[in-house]
């Protein structure tokens, strides 16, 4: 009887491992994506409206995000293949096993019946046709060998590409995120320039409104902003600008035309016009609540300062009721403080 030994092969034992770290690898690079994502998210908005070298940047890096968002799905279809070949593989292992034990008995049985035609010469005739039935078989499986050979050999060298694949796109997603990254900084610079040039404005405008003002106790400075008293601009429970509060605008207006003239073009800055109450409710038909009061003057202020010659998209106007205070407590002083227009130079 002829035994054949059976040997599977080595070598593809490391797979589920290999495809598990595969697994493990995307699913941190997809973290990092997706927190990067988040970041370019926030960034975008927060730098919405910037002058066209910001706007340039920002749409490299939405591209750049969508080429990396197409290699990885391109990655992903390539794991699939992945997985699915070693399924295949391993199918293909299992049925060249089992026709291996299949030639492995059709030898065994050749051989027997290769004895009992040397031992019983008179049934010749049937046995060589058994033999040669038998041989056919041998010869049928040991084709089906070699094809499955053939075809793991090629199902091999697909893996292989594939895996070169990989690596390459892999190479590519970090020469990326290094891209990417660059031009965060480059925009996190540039803004930064923007910011402090900004400030330096506003720092002059500031200098140069208090000259014109001059040392009032109705009008201060809190923080980055210029505070004007209501009792200045408006009549008790009013809107209405009136003729004292209208020439401290003019002032106001000529002010920021000058500083405006020196502000670069790609400056997104806007003059805010902040208005707010005191705590004590206000019910009337024209203002059913503070909030109505606090935005008509702030809007009052707007439109002024347009009919001064400012143009209409560097001014906003916000009201804010009594939810803003800078005096805590209550009482006509801390009432008084709290009743109030603020103006800020900042950006959109």
């Amino acid at each position: 009887m002829i035994g054949r030994s059976r040997r599977r092969p080595e070598g593809l034992n490391s797979w589920p491992g290999f495809v598990d770290a595969l697994s493990s690898l995307l699913l941190v690079f997809i973290f990092l994506l997706s927190v990067f994502a988040l970041a370019q998210f926030f960034l975008g908005k927060a730098l919405s409206g910037r002058d066209e070298a910001l706007a340039r940047l920002n749409q490299q890096v939405r591209e750049l995000g969508d080429l990396l968002s197409l290699e990885q799905a391109a990655n992903a279809d390539l794991r699939s293949q992945v997985s699915q070949l070693s399924a295949s593989l391993r199918s293909a292992e299992e049925d060249r096993d089992t026709l291996q034990d299949r030639v492995a008995g059709l030898e065994a049985d050749l051989s027997q019946a290769r004895e009992r035609a040397r031992a019983a010469e008179a049934r010749t005739e049937e046995t060589a046709g058994q033999l040669e039935e038998r041989q056919r078989a041998l010869t049928s499986a040991q084709e089906e060998v070699a094809l499955l050979n053939d075809q793991l050999a090629e199902l091999r060298q697909q893996l292989a590409d594939i895996k070169v694949a990989l690596e390459a796109s892999e190479q590519k997603d970090v020469e990326q995120q290094a891209i990417i990254k660059d031009l965060g900084r480059r925009l996190n610079t540039a803004l930064a320039a923007k910011v402090q040039e900004l400030a330096s404005y506003r720092s002059e405008f500031f200098g140069r409104l208090r000259e014109a003002l001059g040392n009032r106790q109705d009008i201060r400075i809190e923080g980055d902003r210029f505070v004007f008293q209501s009792e200045l601009l408006f009549p008790s429970g009013s809107a209405t600008l009136q003729p004292q509060g209208k020439a401290e605008l003019d002032k106001l207006a000529r002010t920021l035309l000058d500083i405006a003239q020196q502000i670069p073009g790609d400056i997104p800055w806007i003059l805010r016009v902040d208005g707010h109450t005191d705590v004590r409710p206000i019910n009337t038909p024209e203002f059913p609540s503070n909030w109505e009061l606090s935005t008509a003057r702030a809007l009052s202020v707007v439109r002024y300062l347009v009919a001064q010659g400012v143009p209409s998209n560097r001014l906003a106007a916000t009201g804010f009721g009594p939810y803003q205070p800078i005096a805590q407590g209550s009482g006509p002083d801390v009432w008084a403080k709290n009743r109030r227009i603020e103006f800020k130079l900042t950006e959109r």
